[in-house]
């Protein structure tokens, strides 16, 4: 049975929530623009599942209707009840780099005690690009959950703000090998010598996996 907007439609508006779910995955079948129109009455739906599937697919119809697009994403992160929902926004706004909601994204982080929606914000700001996540980025950092403070070691690197460095050096002593890897990986963005040397250190990692890692982005810096 081929998939039409009026069947994906039919589904959306079913009462039994598995349907409407399998309607926004249908949507993606569809013309963006007329799926970004359906999509917005799965935003608003009374299950949270169904939110969070439209909201995720927003990032790739988010180019149909930019003020719309906003709104939509806006009211999921600042006003839905389900943290998921939230995060799921977090990383839409991300994705597309919708710098505009910055201050959004900085609210809802101090806002919010859930660790998933934090960490979202803080690697959206990652994808932005945006020097005015430093003073957040650099917070995190201190984040009593490791998940968000890994979360921020990256996004300074994706910053690519050299204030970020001395900041990120303790890190190559930390215990934790999954932060030193995402600390090579943040590290590689820059050029000063400090940050060689900290990758060049982190080549004789007792973690295989990390010291791999600083090795083959050394080897890129260097063309080698």
């Amino acid at each position: 049975m081929s998939i039409t907007p009026e069947s994906a439609r039919q589904l959306l508006q079913s009462e039994d929530f598995g349907e409407r779910l399998r309607g926004v995955n249908q949507l993606r079948q569809l013309d963006p623009a007329i799926a970004f129109d359906m999509v917005q009455l799965a935003a608003q739906d009374g299950n949270d599942r169904v939110r969070y599937a439209a909201i995720s697919q927003l990032a790739s119809l988010g180019h149909q209707d930019g003020n719309r697009l906003l709104g939509l994403l806006r009211q999921a992160l600042l006003s839905d009840p389900e943290p998921d929902v939230q995060a799921a926004a977090a990383d839409t706004i991300g994705a597309l780099k919708l710098s505009g909601l910055f201050e959004d994204l900085k609210a809802q982080y101090y806002e919010s005690s859930e660790w998933l929606v934090q960490f979202s914000i803080i690697a959206a700001l990652g994808e932005f690009g945006d020097p005015r996540a430093f003073d957040l980025l650099r917070e995190a950092l201190g984040s009593d959950n490791e998940l968000v403070k890994t979360a921020a070691i990256g996004s300074l690197g994706e910053l690519q703000d050299e204030r970020a460095i001395p900041l990120l050096l303790p890190f190559v002593e930390d215990a934790d090998w999954q932060v030193r890897h995402r600390l090579v990986t943040a590290l590689h963005h820059f050029t000063a010598p400090e940050a060689r040397a900290a990758l060049e250190r982190l080549t004789q990692d007792e973690s295989e996996i990390v010291a791999q890692a600083a090795t083959q982005h050394l080897s890129i810096q260097t063309g080698g």
